[in-house]
Protein backbone atom coordinates (compact mmCIF):
# COMPACT_ATOMS: atom_id res chain seq x y z
CA UNK A 1 0.00 0.00 0.00
CA UNK A 2 1.39 3.42 -0.97
CA UNK A 3 1.97 6.06 1.65
CA UNK A 4 -0.97 8.32 2.41
CA UNK A 5 -0.63 11.92 1.21
CA UNK A 6 -1.64 14.95 3.28
CA UNK A 7 -1.85 18.59 2.22
CA UNK A 8 0.03 20.83 4.67
CA UNK A 9 1.20 24.39 5.10
CA UNK A 10 4.91 24.88 4.43
CA UNK A 11 5.26 26.68 7.78
CA UNK A 12 4.71 23.38 9.62
CA UNK A 13 8.03 21.97 8.34
CA UNK A 14 11.11 22.84 10.39
CA UNK A 15 14.48 21.21 11.06
CA UNK A 16 13.59 17.94 9.36
CA UNK A 17 10.28 17.49 11.15
CA UNK A 18 6.64 18.43 10.60
CA UNK A 19 4.08 18.45 13.39
CA UNK A 20 0.30 18.84 13.26
CA UNK A 21 -2.77 19.15 15.39
CA UNK A 22 -6.36 19.87 14.43
CA UNK A 23 -7.84 18.44 11.23
CA UNK A 24 -4.64 16.80 9.94
CA UNK A 25 -4.04 15.10 13.28
CA UNK A 26 -7.64 13.86 13.39
CA UNK A 27 -7.54 12.51 9.84
CA UNK A 28 -4.11 10.95 10.20
CA UNK A 29 -4.50 9.35 13.63
CA UNK A 30 -8.17 9.02 14.47
CA UNK A 31 -9.66 8.35 11.02
CA UNK A 32 -6.88 6.47 9.21
CA UNK A 33 -5.43 4.95 12.42
CA UNK A 34 -1.85 5.67 11.40
CA UNK A 35 0.82 5.31 14.06
CA UNK A 36 4.53 5.46 14.79
CA UNK A 37 6.62 4.12 11.92
CA UNK A 38 3.95 4.50 9.23
CA UNK A 39 5.12 6.15 6.01
CA UNK A 40 3.40 9.34 4.84
CA UNK A 41 3.71 11.95 2.11
CA UNK A 42 3.24 15.64 2.82
CA UNK A 43 2.58 18.15 0.02
CA UNK A 44 2.60 21.90 0.64
CA UNK A 45 1.16 24.89 -1.20
CA UNK A 46 4.49 25.57 -2.94
CA UNK A 47 4.55 22.23 -4.76
CA UNK A 48 7.07 20.61 -2.41
CA UNK A 49 6.45 16.95 -1.56
CA UNK A 50 8.02 15.54 1.64
CA UNK A 51 8.47 11.85 2.35
CA UNK A 52 8.76 10.63 5.92
CA UNK A 53 7.51 8.44 8.74
CA UNK A 54 5.40 9.20 11.78
CA UNK A 55 7.86 9.77 14.58
CA UNK A 56 5.61 10.51 17.54
CA UNK A 57 1.89 10.42 18.32
CA UNK A 58 0.67 12.44 21.29
CA UNK A 59 -2.81 13.05 22.63
CA UNK A 60 -3.56 16.04 20.37
CA UNK A 61 -0.67 16.21 17.89
CA UNK A 62 1.53 14.08 15.68
CA UNK A 63 5.11 14.54 14.48
CA UNK A 64 6.58 13.29 11.19
CA UNK A 65 10.31 12.82 10.60
CA UNK A 66 11.13 13.91 7.04
CA UNK A 67 13.54 11.65 5.16
CA UNK A 68 13.51 13.29 1.71
CA UNK A 69 11.75 15.93 -0.34
CA UNK A 70 11.25 16.84 -3.99
CA UNK A 71 9.83 19.82 -5.84
CA UNK A 72 6.99 18.38 -7.90
CA UNK A 73 5.07 21.52 -8.74
CA UNK A 74 2.18 21.68 -11.15
CA UNK A 75 4.25 24.36 -12.87
CA UNK A 76 6.32 21.53 -14.38
CA UNK A 77 3.32 20.82 -16.61
CA UNK A 78 3.35 22.01 -20.21
CA UNK A 79 0.10 23.89 -19.61
CA UNK A 80 0.17 27.66 -19.10
CA UNK A 81 -0.67 29.01 -15.67
CA UNK A 82 -4.42 29.56 -15.78
CA UNK A 83 -6.06 32.04 -13.42
CA UNK A 84 -9.84 31.95 -13.02
CA UNK A 85 -11.04 35.49 -12.30
CA UNK A 86 -14.53 34.74 -11.04
CA UNK A 87 -17.25 37.19 -10.00
CA UNK A 88 -18.75 35.83 -6.79
CA UNK A 89 -21.85 33.69 -7.49
CA UNK A 90 -24.63 33.06 -5.01
CA UNK A 91 -24.99 30.10 -2.68
CA UNK A 92 -22.50 27.26 -2.75
CA UNK A 93 -21.69 27.55 -6.46
CA UNK A 94 -18.26 28.92 -5.59
CA UNK A 95 -17.49 25.66 -3.77
CA UNK A 96 -18.06 23.73 -7.01
CA UNK A 97 -15.99 26.20 -9.04
CA UNK A 98 -13.03 25.95 -6.64
CA UNK A 99 -13.23 22.17 -6.32
CA UNK A 100 -13.61 21.33 -10.00
CA UNK A 101 -11.25 24.11 -11.05
CA UNK A 102 -8.55 22.64 -8.83
CA UNK A 103 -9.10 19.20 -10.36
CA UNK A 104 -8.85 20.69 -13.85
CA UNK A 105 -5.54 22.39 -13.13
CA UNK A 106 -6.33 26.04 -12.39
CA UNK A 107 -3.17 27.72 -11.13
CA UNK A 108 -5.09 30.11 -8.86
CA UNK A 109 -8.43 31.83 -8.35
CA UNK A 110 -9.19 35.53 -8.13
CA UNK A 111 -12.68 36.06 -6.71
CA UNK A 112 -14.23 39.51 -6.87
CA UNK A 113 -17.46 41.28 -6.13
CA UNK A 114 -19.25 41.82 -9.42
CA UNK A 115 -21.70 44.67 -9.91
CA UNK A 116 -24.41 42.07 -10.53
CA UNK A 117 -23.25 39.58 -7.90
CA UNK A 118 -26.14 38.67 -5.61
CA UNK A 119 -23.75 37.40 -2.92
CA UNK A 120 -21.89 40.09 -0.99
CA UNK A 121 -18.87 39.80 1.30
CA UNK A 122 -18.61 42.24 4.20
CA UNK A 123 -15.18 43.40 5.33
CA UNK A 124 -15.49 41.43 8.57
CA UNK A 125 -16.24 38.23 6.61
CA UNK A 126 -13.25 38.29 4.29
CA UNK A 127 -10.74 36.45 6.49
CA UNK A 128 -13.15 33.65 7.33
CA UNK A 129 -14.32 33.25 3.74
CA UNK A 130 -10.75 33.12 2.40
CA UNK A 131 -9.77 30.49 4.95
CA UNK A 132 -12.75 28.37 3.94
CA UNK A 133 -12.13 28.78 0.20
CA UNK A 134 -8.48 27.85 0.56
CA UNK A 135 -9.47 24.77 2.56
CA UNK A 136 -11.67 23.71 -0.36
CA UNK A 137 -8.81 23.97 -2.87
CA UNK A 138 -6.46 22.18 -0.46
CA UNK A 139 -8.87 19.28 -0.03
CA UNK A 140 -9.55 19.10 -3.77
CA UNK A 141 -5.79 19.06 -4.46
CA UNK A 142 -5.36 16.21 -1.98
CA UNK A 143 -8.21 14.22 -3.53
CA UNK A 144 -6.93 14.51 -7.10
CA UNK A 145 -3.24 14.07 -6.27
CA UNK A 146 -2.04 17.55 -7.16
CA UNK A 147 1.34 18.39 -5.61
CA UNK A 148 0.45 22.07 -5.18
CA UNK A 149 -2.56 24.02 -3.93
CA UNK A 150 -4.21 26.78 -5.97
CA UNK A 151 -4.37 29.98 -3.96
CA UNK A 152 -7.64 31.88 -3.61
CA UNK A 153 -7.51 35.69 -3.53
CA UNK A 154 -10.37 38.09 -2.81
CA UNK A 155 -10.73 41.41 -4.64
CA UNK A 156 -13.52 43.90 -3.90
CA UNK A 157 -14.53 44.69 -7.48
CA UNK A 158 -13.73 44.34 -11.18
CA UNK A 159 -11.56 47.45 -10.93
CA UNK A 160 -9.02 45.63 -8.75
CA UNK A 161 -9.46 42.32 -10.58
CA UNK A 162 -8.59 43.78 -13.98
CA UNK A 163 -5.62 45.91 -12.96
CA UNK A 164 -1.97 44.89 -13.32
CA UNK A 165 -2.49 41.17 -13.89
CA UNK A 166 0.75 40.56 -15.78
CA UNK A 167 -0.82 37.61 -17.63
CA UNK A 168 0.24 37.09 -21.23
CA UNK A 169 -3.28 36.25 -22.47
CA UNK A 170 -6.31 37.96 -20.94
CA UNK A 171 -9.84 36.89 -21.80
CA UNK A 172 -13.29 37.90 -20.60
CA UNK A 173 -16.21 35.60 -21.34
CA UNK A 174 -19.09 37.82 -22.39
CA UNK A 175 -22.38 36.81 -23.94
CA UNK A 176 -22.63 40.23 -25.59
CA UNK A 177 -19.56 39.64 -27.77
CA UNK A 178 -20.64 38.97 -31.37
CA UNK A 179 -17.43 39.25 -33.40
CA UNK A 180 -14.82 37.19 -31.53
CA UNK A 181 -15.27 33.59 -30.43
CA UNK A 182 -13.06 31.74 -27.97
CA UNK A 183 -12.02 29.42 -30.79
CA UNK A 184 -10.83 32.37 -32.86
CA UNK A 185 -8.78 33.77 -29.98
CA UNK A 186 -7.07 30.49 -29.21
CA UNK A 187 -6.11 29.89 -32.83
CA UNK A 188 -4.04 33.08 -33.04
CA UNK A 189 -0.40 32.95 -31.93
CA UNK A 190 1.42 30.31 -29.94
CA UNK A 191 0.93 28.94 -26.45
CA UNK A 192 1.05 31.68 -23.80
CA UNK A 193 2.92 31.25 -20.53
CA UNK A 194 -0.06 32.45 -18.52
CA UNK A 195 -3.77 33.01 -19.06
CA UNK A 196 -6.41 34.81 -17.01
CA UNK A 197 -10.10 34.39 -17.75
CA UNK A 198 -12.74 36.73 -16.30
CA UNK A 199 -16.16 35.16 -15.71
CA UNK A 200 -19.27 37.04 -14.61
CA UNK A 201 -21.89 36.13 -11.98
CA UNK A 202 -25.39 34.79 -12.66
CA UNK A 203 -26.57 38.07 -14.16
CA UNK A 204 -23.50 38.45 -16.36
CA UNK A 205 -21.12 41.38 -16.53
CA UNK A 206 -22.26 44.96 -16.32
CA UNK A 207 -21.20 46.82 -19.53
CA UNK A 208 -19.02 49.12 -17.40
CA UNK A 209 -17.11 46.09 -16.14
CA UNK A 210 -16.62 44.79 -19.68
CA UNK A 211 -15.28 48.19 -20.68
CA UNK A 212 -12.93 48.27 -17.70
CA UNK A 213 -11.54 44.79 -18.39
CA UNK A 214 -11.14 45.66 -22.06
CA UNK A 215 -9.18 48.79 -21.18
CA UNK A 216 -6.75 46.55 -19.26
CA UNK A 217 -6.05 44.19 -22.14
CA UNK A 218 -8.82 41.64 -21.68
CA UNK A 219 -10.27 40.43 -24.96
CA UNK A 220 -14.04 39.81 -24.88
CA UNK A 221 -14.88 36.41 -26.37
CA UNK A 222 -18.03 34.38 -26.84
CA UNK A 223 -18.54 30.71 -26.01
CA UNK A 224 -21.18 30.40 -28.70
CA UNK A 225 -24.94 30.69 -28.90
CA UNK A 226 -25.71 28.91 -25.62
CA UNK A 227 -25.72 30.87 -22.35
CA UNK A 228 -23.78 28.86 -19.76
CA UNK A 229 -24.27 29.07 -16.03
CA UNK A 230 -21.38 30.82 -14.32
CA UNK A 231 -20.16 27.61 -12.68
CA UNK A 232 -20.41 25.74 -16.01
CA UNK A 233 -18.44 28.46 -17.79
CA UNK A 234 -15.47 28.17 -15.44
CA UNK A 235 -15.34 24.38 -15.80
CA UNK A 236 -15.76 24.58 -19.59
CA UNK A 237 -13.02 27.15 -20.13
CA UNK A 238 -10.53 25.20 -18.01
CA UNK A 239 -11.24 21.98 -19.90
CA UNK A 240 -10.88 23.77 -23.24
CA UNK A 241 -7.59 25.44 -22.28
CA UNK A 242 -6.15 22.23 -20.88
CA UNK A 243 -7.14 20.37 -24.05
CA UNK A 244 -5.67 23.11 -26.24
CA UNK A 245 -2.37 23.72 -24.42
CA UNK A 246 -2.22 21.35 -21.48
CA UNK A 247 -2.24 17.68 -20.67
CA UNK A 248 -5.74 16.61 -21.69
Amino acid sequence: MSARRFMINSRTVRDGYASFDGDIYNHMVRVLRLGTGDAVQLADEKGMVYYGTINQVAKEWVAVKITSSVLASESDSNAPHITICQALPKGDKIDLILQKGTELGAHDFWLFGGRRSVAKIRDDQQVGKLERWNRITAEAARQCGRPDIPEVTWLPSAVEAASDTGHELRLILWEGEKDHSLKDSLSVGGKPSSVIVAIGPEGGFDPLEVRHFSQHGFQPVSLGTRILRTETASIAILAILQYTWGEM
